[in-house]
């Protein structure tokens, strides 16, 4: 069973929806966001790396200017979401504050994870608040985003989420016990799912239906959550969120929900979606020393063994590495700019921040963002 693995998985993403933070629109449900508080704090203690993907911004706005529907125009969601998000964050500090933790808000838009270099600014400031042991409290910048520029829903931001920082679980609380063959309120039939692929093709037959009253949300982008989740190696759990202890239960193997895993290993996906997705923007040649630490180490290729800079590219856009016979050995993001690169080439880490003024990574590319080819 898939399910023994989940102990081990170390970087968890919760996801909570709309309908369970603001108990079916009744206003932001504050002792129930204790509750899942008190449980991600035992997590935090058990050495679980955590970040949280809330909505509730739009339906909390709602229940604060007495609107009992949610709104289609985009000015009115924009507001509900200003007015809702200030309350949500208050809630969220003052319950992890009772276990002595910090948390941060983050609002992140589509843009910021298609646009290369603002990606690896929010990979590097989400993996730098974990080493500091902050919650990171993730949402989408409803008050900005537009039709063409959203991301959907919270489900799909969850999944971008676990993309982005390498999550081994996705953690999605809803107000349904997980995923079942038939919609249950009208299937007295319908069974529970308790595992399968991430991207097993009848599964979006199953989860047909209509949107939630409250989120943009349903079953449907829950499924289509754990396939994104699944390209970098994420498994996806979808539970229900008012199970007692259920975050710590989950931790404890028990089997609940639905489990959505990945038909690949995380690394091995996560460097497939490296290869796969992004086109090259420039090239950096290698000395044969460098060369042979790539493809005998799996190590970081360090600005020292690189001696020379084609191209005109930003940090975080995709470069071709090649050897000194002109062959290409690898491909990934680079953490420096063309110009801030060509500055630094055949120099060791150390030199960084004297000879750029500031130093961003001590590596040129990072192995997790490396794929040889």
């Amino acid at each position: 069973m898939r399910r023994n693995k989940i102990p081990g998985f170390r970087r968890w993403v919760v996801k909570i929806g709309s309908a369970l933070l603001t108990d079916d629109g009744k206003g932001l449900d504050v002792e129930a966001i204790g509750g899942w508080v008190d449980q991600m704090a035992r997590l935090r203690a058990e050495g679980i790396e955590l970040m949280l993907v809330s909505s509730g911004s739009v339906a909390a706005g709602m229940t604060r200017l007495g609107w009992s529907e949610r709104p289609n125009s985009m000015h009115e969601l924009q507001a509900a979401a200003a007015v809702g998000q200030m309350g949500l964050v208050q809630t969220y500090e003052s319950h992890f504050n009772r276990h002595g933790m910090a948390t941060a808000q983050v609002l992140l838009t589509h843009a910021d994870l298609s646009n290369r270099q603002r990606y690896l600014n929010a990979r590097s400031t989400l993996t730098t608040l974990l080493k500091l042991g902050v919650v990171p409290v993730i949402n989408e910048n409803d008050t900005v985003v537009t039709d063409e520029i959203r991301f959907g829903d919270n489900d799909t931001l969850g999944a971008l989420v676990a993309n982005l920082v390498d999550a081994d679980l996705l953690v999605i609380l809803t107000d349904q016990k997980g995923l079942f063959t038939a919609n249950p309120s009208v299937d007295p039939e319908a069974e529970l799912i308790a595992e399968s692929a991430a991207d097993n093709p009848e599964l979006p037959a199953m989860a047909a239906g209509g949107m939630g009253r409250l989120g943009r949300g349903g079953m449907i982008t829950k499924v289509k959550a754990a396939a994104l989740a699944a390209r970098s190696g994420a498994h996806t759990i979808i539970v229900g969120g008012r199970e007692p202890d259920v975050l710590t239960r989950l931790l404890a193997q028990e089997s609940l929900g639905t489990l959505l895993w990945p038909q690949q290993e995380r690394l091995v996906a996560r460097k497939q979606w490296l290869a796969g997705h992004l086109k090259t923007c420039g090239v950096l040649r290698l000395d044969a020393g460098a060369v042979r630490v790539l493809r005998e180490s799996g190590k970081s290729l360090l600005a020292v063994g690189v001696t020379g800079v084609e191209g005109r590219f930003l940090r975080g856009e995709m470069v071709s590495c090649v050897g000194v016979d002109g062959r290409e050995v690898a491909r990934g993001l680079v953490n420096y700019s063309a110009e801030e690169a060509s500055q630094i080439l055949g120099k060791p880490s150390r030199e960084i921040e004297s000879i750029l003024g500031y130093v961003g990574d001590p590596e040129l590319v990072n192995r997790d963002n490396l794929v040889l080819v």
